[in-house]
């Protein structure tokens, strides 16, 4: 029996859907939307932060973002307590964040309790105290 080319398309067409339904879906990670940051104080800053990830629940939900001096050093973590499955984008604040005044960039990244960080990161300026 000769195979057609319509055939042919035919069984690869099939072969691609039964992979397709036997692989595992990959949710999004953790990706950083917008950054607004503000001057509080001397050195003290406010950030707000808007995250989006397709939580699904306890089990697999963003559960963190980080505020990163330009050399990689943590200078904050705002801890996000439970889900937002219904609400996607979320943004949240993190205020009394002391950056030294040699910082004059920071780098925010999100992180989620199954994958790790985000793939899609935002720098800000941080601008100096105009007076």
């Amino acid at each position: 029996m000769e195979l057609t080319f319509a055939m042919i398309l035919r069984k690869l067409l099939v072969a691609l859907i039964l992979v397709g339904a036997a692989t595992p879906a990959v949710s999004g990670s953790a990706d950083i939307v917008s950054v607004d940051v503000r001057r509080t104080g001397p050195g003290l800053y406010r950030f707000d932060v808007t995250l989006r990830h397709p939580d699904t629940g306890w089990a697999h939900y963003a559960d963190k973002w980080e505020v990163l001096a330009p050399d990689g050093r943590v200078l904050a973590t705002r801890t996000l307590l439970h889900p937002h499955v219904e609400e996607q984008p979320f943004t949240r604040s993190l205020g009394g964040v002391n950056i030294p005044p040699t910082v004059g960039r920071v780098t925010i990244r999100g992180h989620d309790n199954v994958d790790g960080y985000g793939k899609v990161t935002k720098t800000v300026e941080i601008l100096p105290l105009t007076e």
